[in-house]
């Protein structure tokens, strides 16, 4: 990425800290300008909302059997959920104060402060080292730097950049210690770096970045800066090696947002701390990275969502103004920021650079259709523009032991008038199981919450060796073909020596229809299911409540129509409504059409094809 002595020869430069370190100069001007924004009027009239909290109630205590739930029940939500309203109360205090310039802020902000380094751990509970021996091996509970341990030094550091001249000096004093003593110290003078800096996703980008800018706003001696800067330019290099070439964020785009996020706000900290003199923004796989975000856009804020990826993508205004600035790539039009209360766990650069980083000029833009192939990641996406609204398909290969696993090799999603009809369904609840050996026991993460086939009673399995193989992805005849390779996605008890599935895609920009045609082609040993014959079941996965008829089943919503025809002579066809804990805990309704055929001979093919339109027919809610 950037040779030591280039990094040391930049920092050793710098005279002087500059004081636009968060992005922008802090002038009255600016002020007035965040002050006066429609754009901003209801973001920060929630901002104001929260920092009145802390000014009438007292801050979220951090009960110790909310601490020990993860370690007994496997449950984060129970601490998790005062930790990060204690975030909350720190990011809304400062901007208030900040924006506002009202000192009827200052004290419960010096309270806040104080009382957010008084505590235990600034690591949450599901990241600490349950179950080692005591020892010298063992790092004290509040000397782990975990993802929000680093963003706390960061937010904590900025928070001092932004308002600390009217803090009490025993404040930030007492903030640089703790920075120093729970952060800085155990990342770089630990004979024994933290795993995070050798992860290939989100955890290398966010905890050095958040570090690193911690060290940018707080750190004098400019050869230790130096030193530190050298081994956050290590995480990020493992965080870029997660991604292809081609850009994909395995991950998903809300993990995009977070990893790539905080590598971009590193970045451009370390490009003004040194007066331009180092820009990490180039370079074709950073060009690449930074156009994930509109090439997985749907209907805003609907996405393509493989992995644990919400399918609803949020976009930060100020990020993606500062990419389409520097980077000058196509991006989702942003006309808003997101609620302060989007993000349930108020990370603190986000919002603080949608104030200071949009730019109501790089707002807005079309994202031109067509079909984006993801030739690392095995994803293929293709949109089209109706009068309608967005018609689109993606299919995923890939392997099912990517970050944020799902067994899902061969999965599709259908876009149709702007609603996802058949869906991928996102992220379940993040408990102990859920990123244990019970992973693939929940319907989020199972190739039974997925549009692929069981077969012979059996799912998709995990790991290295179950891999997708691209055959084909081509334009021919106006279809776009999409043959993917999944023979290894299953394990030996589904008796398979050769499983294809074929995707044929047609569409058109300005028709208000689309046809999807699968085929899947099953090859089994000869002995594998014995006299009876083999069994498959297709599923098809969608929030909306299907109907079914012979021959037929139809999703439809307020404003497209997907009609999926079968043959009856081949498929028993049933409705399956079931019920999955969405990420932060909400249960929604899910529905898993399925097609069963019985008694099947040792060479197999199902065909089955989605005839996708808009609708003007009364609106079914998901």
């Amino acid at each position: 990425m950037i040779a030591y002595h280039r990094l040391r020869d930049a920092i050793l430069q710098v005279q002087e800290r500059p004081q636009d370190l968060a992005g922008a100069g802090i002038t009255p001007n600016k002020l007035e300008e965040l002050r006066s924004s429609p754009r901003l009027a209801e973001l920060l009239k929630e901002i104001r909302a929260e920092a009145q909290l802390g000014v009438n109630d007292p801050l979220p205590a951090l009960d110790f059997a909310d601490f020990q739930a993860f370690r007994e029940r496997g449950t984060r939500f129970e601490y998790e959920r005062p930790y990060f309203r204690r975030r909350a109360r720190l990011l809304s205090l400062t901007l208030v104060l900040l924006i506002d310039e009202d000192e009827r802020y200052l004290e419960p902000l010096e309270r806040t402060i104080w009382d957010i380094c008084g505590e235990y751990s600034w690591a949450v509970p599901a990241h600490l080292p349950y179950g080692q021996k005591e020892g010298e091996d063992q790092l004290p509970p509040d000397t782990v730097v975990d993802l929000f341990a680093a963003e706390t030094a960061h937010a904590l550091a900025e928070m001092l950049l932004l308002v600390g001249d009217r803090l009490h000096p025993w404040i930030g004093q007492r903030v640089r210690f703790e920075v120093e003593r729970r952060v800085l110290q155990p990342t770089f003078n630990s004979e024994r770096p933290f795993f995070w800096f050798s992860v290939e996703n989100n955890w290398s980008a966010v905890c050095a970045g958040a570090v690193g800018m911690a060290a940018l706003l707080l750190v004098d001696d400019p050869e230790r800066q130096a030193w530190m800067q050298a081994r956050v330019v290590d995480g990020m290099e493992s965080f870029l090696a997660g991604y292809g070439d081609d850009g994909c964020c395995l991950e998903g785009a809300g993990y995009w947002t977070y990893g790539f996020g905080y590598y971009v706000y590193w970045a451009e900290m370390l490009h003004a701390y040194t007066g331009g003199r180092l820009d990490l923004l180039q370079g074709e796989k950073i060009r690449r990275i930074a156009e994930y975000a509109g090439s997985v856009s749907l209907t805003v804020p609907a996405c393509v969502n493989y992995s644990d990826c919400s399918p609803s993508m949020r976009l930060h205004p100020g990020l993606i103004s500062r990419l389409r600035k520097r980077v000058q790539v196509s991006a989702p039009s942003v006309p808003l920021p997101p609620s302060f209360h989007d993000d349930h766990c108020y990370r603190w650069p986000h919002q603080v650079r949608n104030l200071l980083w949009t730019d109501e000029g790089t707002l807005h833009g079309e994202l031109e259709p067509g079909t984006i192939l993801f030739p690392d990641a095995g994803w293929v996406i293709d949109k089209r523009n109706t009068p309608a609204g967005l018609f689109a398909f993606s299919a995923k290969g890939g392997t099912n032991a990517e970050s944020h696993n799902h067994n899902d090799l061969g999965h599709f999603i259908l876009h149709v008038a702007g609603e996802t009809l058949l869906t991928d369904l996102g992220p379940g609840v993040y408990t102990q199981d859920y990123f244990g050996p019970e992973r693939y026991k929940y319907l989020n993460t199972s190739s039974r919450g997925h549009s692929v086939p069981v077969i012979n009673g059996q799912e998709q399995l995990d790991g290295h060796e179950r891999r997708a193989r691209m055959l084909r992805s081509e334009h021919e005849g106006g279809r776009l073909h999409v043959d993917l390779e999944l023979t290894t996605a299953y394990g030996e008890e589904a008796g398979l020596s050769s499983y294809i599935r074929q995707f044929t895609w047609q569409a058109a920009n300005g028709e208000a229809t689309a046809v999807l045609e699968v085929r899947d082609t099953f090859e089994f040993a000869s002995d594998a299911a014995g006299a009876g014959g083999h069994e498959i079941t297709e599923h098809f996965i969608s929030l909306y409540r299907p109907e079914l008829t012979v021959g037929q089943i139809v999703w439809q919503g307020g404003r497209g129509r997907v009609a999926l025809t079968y043959d009856p002579s081949v498929f028993d066809a049933a409705i399956e409504e079931l019920e999955s804990n969405a990420h932060l805990g909400k249960m929604q309704k899910v529905y898993r059409a399925a097609l069963t055929a019985r008694n099947l001979p040792q060479h197999v093919v199902g065909e089955w094809s989605l005839s996708c339109s808009a609708q003007t027919s009364p609106s079914l809610t998901p």
